[in-house]
Order: structure tokens, then C-alpha cells, then sequence
């Protein structure tokens, strides 16, 4: 048997560990899911309840006592978190929507139709400890000794207290009209009480909630998508399933241990476009065909100047038509279904919203204005990602990828001074060009010791000195000082491989001469630590980028 759920816990805590920290999502996450789900009656509510339980683990992970229970307390948050999204989400124009997604979503077994409206009320009204015997047995499918273990005691205790449980748990439904056996109510619950959470939702939560534990624990920064902190976590940049994205807090974003799941991802995202892509190919071979068709029977007929002239433009048509056939090749797996490009929009609206809520708090920003702020935000990174999506489509070189993005800068710029004014773009734009080096010391406190005031002194000197040896070698390497230096909120990295390069190998020389620098006011066991940072910085921003260029790349590439 692997590690314990503690065991990992432990490992996420001091190593920053964040292959640990997923492998307690991938274990628990479904566990979670279908909980939420059953009291929020969306599986869009229910993700954001998932994504904020793990969030809160990831904050409260250094503070858990040796001998909880990871299931029963993830259950617990969960419900809490599930409580206040009810008292919040009660929407009317969603009521439709939710009632059919629910009927779908319901089983269809009598019993279970029965035993589900009422199943969370009937496990809050358990003891703790039945509960979380429950939960490990029915819910989560592990055998008596595993319990056993669990709780402290023998298999034989656990095989009690479960049947007590069980009878418990008849009885509230027995009460409420609902009959059933134990060994049928048993059955019911391994059966149908957990169900598959939606796709990718595992990797995430991993990356959001790991971004949340190491950097909203000491600001509220930057994860490019959360480095932050909200109830309804950003999944971020690429689809759901996807990924760490237009900036998840690059630095431990953990793409590298988790980049066997993209096959996986991607396999399942591409499924439903196959059809679409079919169909483009056949209508361009289709005009390619009617093409040569109708030039055929231009050259060959003998036709009045009439007839030919309405030959040509029917041959111009059919060229225009293919043309813009050939064009769609441009979609990407982001952007080809509409649904799926509107929830990203709406994932990238929180994260942007999570990444600057400390800079509107800045401003003083009023609410209205700082949605003003987070839509122009989200919209930027749609339009960027399309803009991606067609240089990859059209093999783009350096040199014009970086006047695309140039361009969309600009663009952004002029909407940003007419939303918060000069004074208040000149804000924004030292903020983001000092996100890489707020990021870096606020991951990195956690490695630092000595009293608090003595780790805020370190945190200090460490931000001051990764921000001017970002600006130097900005300098020397002809770039411009607001260049933005955290690899996945440039966009240029996805767009070239190139870019994506130098913007690594910048922050490796960066780091490097950082650890020299830091030897002033870092311990041998810090320095050690930062050289570890250092590394697995590299890693994951070259996982982060190669992952989000594959997405954004064309369909069919």
C-alpha cells in the first residue's frame, strides 16, 4: 500500500510536495463531488464547492491534528462550503436548468431515487465516527482492515460500528417513508453514492489548490489564476480539464507530475469534435471538387461572355467559401465548441479577478468597476488565445509573433487607461510587471525561518533581489522593462517555442544569481532550498507551456 492520506499531507506540507497533494485529490475528489452535488443540485455549483474544499485543505494542511480522518473532514468542509453556496445560489433562472441536469444525474434505481434526496441529512445525523466509517466503507470502497485502521481500532470493531451505522441510517429513512435493508441500503450506497466527477476537475483543483496553499497562505497574489484565493476556485486557462493556465502560479504549478493525465484529457475533449472536424474536411474536398469542376467546364464550353462571367464568379465563390472552410482549421480544442469557450471565459474571469483583487483593493476600486476590470481582463486572454491558436495554425516566426502580441498589448493598454484612468494604469502595470518576483518570495516563505519578523525581513530582501535581477537581465537581453517575466502570463511563450525558451532560460539566470545574491541573508539549509525551488520552477513553467501550446494548437496539429 502506498503512502497514507497523512503521509501525503505531510510530504505536501514540507516538500511542497504538489505530486503528494494530487494524489489526495485523485483519491478523495469524487468522494467530495457527489456530496456537493446532492446539496447543490448543479454540477457547475458543485465543482466550485470541490475545488474550495481542496482549497481549504490546502491552507489547513499544516494545522491538522495527526489523527484526523482526510474523509470525513473533507466531507465536513465540504458541506459547509455546500451550506453557504445554497443560502447563495438560490437562483430562479437556474431552477430549469438544474431540475434537468439533475433528472439526468439521478439513478435509476427505485431505492436510490428514494435514498438520495435525503442521504446528506441522514449522514450529518451520525456521530463523527460513524460517519467517517461510512463514508471510507460505502462511499469510498475500502476494505474493513483499511477502516479499521482508519478509526484506530480492529476489523472486527469496524464491522460493528458499521452495521450500527447502517441501522442508524434505516432508521431517518424508515422515519421518512423511505424502508429498505441494511444489506440493500449498504448495496445502494457503494453503488450509486459516489460517481465520477467531471473530467480533469482532479488536475484542476491539484493546480488551483496547490497554487492557493503555498501562495494565499502569505498574499494574495498571483497564481495567475489564483494565487489566489476564491470560493469558486479558477480552474484557469485551459479547459476543464486543462490546466494551469494564463498563469497559474507557474512556480509550483505542477504540471510535470501531472502530465500523464493530459493524454488522457485531451482523448476525451477531442471525442466530440471529431465530427465537426469531418465535416470541414468533407466540405473543403466537396468545393476543392466543385472547383475543379466548374473551371473545367469553363476552359472546355464554348460560352457566351455571360455565361462565363457567371462561371468565374461561381468559381470565385466556391474559392471564398473554401477559403473560409480552410480557416476553421484555426480552431482549437479551447475554442471550437462554444460551451466549452464560455466556461473557460468565465474560469479566466475568476482567476484575473483573484491575480488583481489586491491591486483594485489598491485603487479603492468601486464593485462595478472592478467587474468592469475582471471582464476586460478575461476577454484579453480569450482574444490572445485565438490569437495563439492562428500563429500556430500559420507557423508564425518570432519576429511576428511578437508583433501580434504587441498589438494585442497596445489594445489592452487603451482599454485599461479608459477604465481606470492614467494614474490608475501606471498602477496596474508596475503591479504586473512585479508579479514574478511577489510569486517567487511568497512561495518561497514558507521555506524560511527564524521569528516573524525575521522571515519578513528574508521575504523582503528575497522580493527586491528576484525583482532587480529580473529588471537586469530584462535589460540585457534588449527586452523592455514591463515585460512580463512569469513565463504563462506571456502570451508569446505559447505562440513560439522560441520565446518560451528565453523566457525560461531568463528566469533559470535570474534564480541563479538570486541564490548568490541571497547568501547574505539566507541560512545553507534556505539556500539548499531555494536551488530545489529553482529547479522544479524550470519544470513546471516548460510542462505549463508545452501543455497550453498542445490545447491551443490547432485542430488536427
Amino acid at each position: 500500500m502506498g503512502e497514507t492520506d497523512l503521509e501525503l499531507l505531510a510530504r505536501y506540507t514540507r516538500q511542497q510536495a504538489e505530486d503528494a497533494f494530487a494524489e489526495i485529490v485523485r483519491r478523495h475528489l469524487d468522494l467530495v463531488y457527489s456530496a456537493a452535488l446532492r446539496l447543490v443540485r448543479s454540477p457547475q455549483l458543485a465543482e466550485e464547492v470541490a475545488q474550495s474544499t481542496f482549497v481549504s485543505l490546502a491552507r489547513e494542511a499544516p494545522r491538522l491534528a495527526a489523527d484526523t480522518i482526510l474523509p470525513a473532514w473533507l466531507y465536513q468542509v465540504a458541506h459547509h462550503t455546500a451550506a453557504n453556496v445554497v443560502r447563495g445560489e438560490v437562483r430562479r433562472q437556474l431552477r430549469e436548468k438544474i431540475a434537468t441536469e439533475m433528472n439526468v444525474l439521478n439513478a435509476t434505481d427505485d431505492d436510490w431515487r428514494q435514498i438520495e434526496p435525503l442521504l446528506e441529512e441522514a449522514m450529518l445525523a451520525l456521530n463523527d465516527t460513524d460517519r467517517a466509517a461510512v463514508l471510507l466503507r460505502y462511499f469510498e470502497n475500502q476494505s474493513l482492515r483499511d477502516v479499521g485502521a482508519a478509526l484506530g481500532t480492529t476489523e472486527n470493531a469496524a464491522q460493528k460500528r458499521l452495521s450500527r451505522a447502517v441501522d442508524q441510517l434505516r432508521d431517518f429513512f424508515a422515519q421518512r417513508g423511505v424502508a429498505t435493508g441494511a444489506t440493500g441500503l449498504a448495496g445502494v450506497l457503494s453503488a450509486k453514492a459516489v460517481h465520477a466527477a467531471p473530467a480533469g476537475l482532479d488536475l484542476t483543483i491539484s493546480t488551483a489548490a496547490a497554487v492557493a496553499g503555498s501562495t494565499l497562505a502569505t498574499t494574495t497574489a498571483i497564481t495567475a489564476s489564483q494565487t489566489l484565493a476564491m470560493t469558486t476556485l479558477q480552474k484557469i486557462l485551459v479547459t476543464a480539464a486543462l490546466v494551469s493556465a494564463v498563469g497559474v502560479a507557474v512556480y509550483e504549478a505542477r504540471q510535470v507530475a501531472t502530465l500523464r493525465e493530459e493524454n488522457r484529457s485531451l482523448a476525451q475533449q477531442q471525442a466530440p469534435l471529431a465530427g465537426q472536424i469531418a465535416r470541414l474536411q468533407r466540405d473543403q474536398e466537396l468545393a476543392t471538387a466543385r472547383i475543379a469542376t466548374l473551371t473545367d467546364q469553363l476552359a472546355a464550353a464554348n460560352k457566351t461572355p455571360a455565361e462565363v462571367q457567371k462561371l468565374r464568379g461561381q468559381v470565385g465563390v466556391l474559392r471564398q467559401e473554401k477559403a473560409a472552410i480552410g480557416s476553421k482549421s484555426a480552431l482549437s480544442k479551447i475554442t471550437a465548441d462554444p460551451e466549452t469557450r464560455k466556461a473557460i471565459r468565465e474560469q479566466q474571469k475568476m482567476g484575473m479577478g483573484a491575480v488583481y483583487g489586491d491591486l483594485a483593493k489598491r485603487l479603492k476600486l468601486p464593485p462595478e468597476t472592478t467587474a468592469q476590470l475582471k471582464d476586460l481582463l478575461a476577454d484579453s486572454i480569450m482574444d490572445n488565445i485565438d490569437v495563439i491558436t492562428q500563429a500556430l495554425h500559420d507557423q508564425r516566426g518570432r519576429s511576428d509573433v511578437d508583433q501580434l502580441f504587441s498589438a494585442q498589448d497596445s489594445a489592452l493598454q487603451a482599454k485599461l487607461a479608459a477604465l481606470l484612468g492614467p494614474d490608475g494604469l501606471a498602477e496596474y502595470n508596475d503591479y504586473s510587471k512585479n508579479l514574478a518576483s511577489e510569486i517567487s518570495a511568497a512561495q518561497f516563505e514558507r521555506n524560511l525561518t527564524g521569528d516573524a519578523p525575521a522571515i519578513a525581513g528574508k521575504k523582503t530582501q528575497l522580493t527586491r533581489a528576484v525583482q532587480e535581477e529580473f529588471q537586469s537581465a530584462l535589460a540585457a537581453a534588449g527586452l523592455p522593462a514591463d515585460f512580463q517575466t512569469v513565463p504563462m502570463l506571456n502570451f508569446r511563450n505559447i505562440a513560439s517555442e522560441e520565446f518560451g525558451e528565453q523566457s525560461v532560460a531568463l528566469m533559470d539566470g535570474v534564480f541563479d544569481r538570486v541564490a548568490t545574491r541571497a547568501t547574505a541573508f539566507l541560512t545553507l539549509e534556505e539556500l539548499k532550498k531555494w536551488q530545489d525551488f529553482r529547479k522544479a520552477a524550470l519544470e513546471n513553467n516548460r510542462a505549463a507551456l508545452l501543455m497550453n501550446r498542445k490545447m491551443m494548437a490547432p485542430i488536427g496539429n
